[in-house]
């Protein structure tokens, strides 16, 4: 009975390591998704994107107008990095970092609006401190010409 139990647990544990690959792809794209839409939604509306980093976000050091057209780009091009894996840490370390800048720039946000950025920061940790994963460009890069 012993030997069957540890069995059933050695399968389990494998189960889950086999599994965690396909996790680390579903966060990727699950985050990615996110800040992708937000991108797409600041290039259809532009004039209302200027308006909005004019009056309403607060992004410090920058110029409104480099302000919009940089958090868009990052909006835009992270997010491809990310789901495909290509420096996977860089696109999740400065979508991390771009996440706490618009918390902060943007006082109004409510509670539940400042929870999802928590939720998504804490996503963004994983291929941060992870890695991107199995299922990544550059787990193949590093198979193929590290190894």
């Amino acid at each position: 009975m012993y030997e069957t139990l540890r069995y059933q647990i050695r399968r389990l544990i494998c189960l889950l390591e086999c599994s965690m690959p396909i996790a680390d792809l579903l966060i990727r794209i699950w985050v990615a998704n996110v800040f992708w839409k937000s991108g797409l939604t600041k290039m259809a509306n532009w004039d209302t994107t200027l308006y909005l980093f004019e009056y309403e976000y607060q992004v410090p050091l920058l110029s409104p107008s480099f302000a919009a057209s940089l958090g868009t780009a990052a909006e835009i091009v992270l997010p491809i990095l990310l789901v495909f894996g290509l420096a996977g840490r860089t696109a999740a370390g400065a979508l991390f970092v771009f996440n706490i800048v618009a918390v902060i720039s943007y006082p109004g946000l409510s509670s539940a609006a400042v929870a999802q950025h928590q939720v998504w920061g804490l996503m963004l940790l994983v291929p941060l401190l992870r890695g991107p994963g199995k299922i990544s460009i550059d787990h193949f890069i590093r198979q193929r010409y590290l190894n």
